[in-house]
């Protein structure tokens, strides 16, 4: 492999990394309703274990409330466990076809608690930031190219790792003012 491919290679996994964050950022919720949020909750649907948006729509009739309509309504009172077992501090109200969530107000010591998950969530970004440029550097050294070249390559590869640990630390402040206003 090329020194030019595995800068691009680098900027890809680098540019993943940052989604990735980005991504599980929008799983914090902040008080407002977001159907995001349900993403990762699985229901037992038939004796298999399935992803709640692949059995229901999710819409945000109000900023603050979540309306889950089933596809079939015999699943009704297995999202709801799903829901509950998720253990995000949702209590689902079933009105026998449909079900709401109100996403209660955010108190001070919960807005901290989410502000520290989010500042954990972007240490974990900045880890696989710095494995994929670990990775790189191993790469370049087995091109064998003069010391010149190899250096200014390195410095080439910090460069992008700088940038792109400085765009988690922006999203971070980004959401940790989210989260901390009331």
């Amino acid at each position: 492999m090329d020194s030019d491919m595995i800068i691009l290679e680098t900027e890809e996994k680098l540019n993943k990394a940052l989604e990735n964050v980005d991504k599980r950022f929008t799983t914090v919720r902040a008080g407002r309703a977001n159907p995001s949020s349900l993403d990762g909750v699985m229901v037992d649907y038939y004796g298999s274990m399935t992803p709640l948006k692949q059995l229901a729509t999710i819409s945000v009739p109000e900023a603050r409330q979540l309306l889950i309509k089933p596809f079939d309504k015999s699943s009704l009172s297995s999202i709801e466990k799903a829901i509950l077992a998720s253990n995000l501090g949702y209590t689902p109200g079933n009105d026998g076809e449909t079900i709401r969530i109100v996403i209660p107000e955010l108190t001070e010591e919960r807005r901290k608690e989410l502000a520290k998950q989010v500042k954990a969530l972007a240490e974990d970004g900045k880890v696989s930031i710095r494995n994929i440029r670990h990775d790189a550097l191993e790469d370049l050294k087995k091109c064998e190219l003069p010391e010149d070249n190899l250096k200014a390559l390195e410095k080439d590869i910090q460069d992008l790792v700088n940038e792109y640990n400085k765009k988690i630390e922006e999203k971070l402040k980004e959401k940790e003012n989210e989260l901390l206003t009331v």
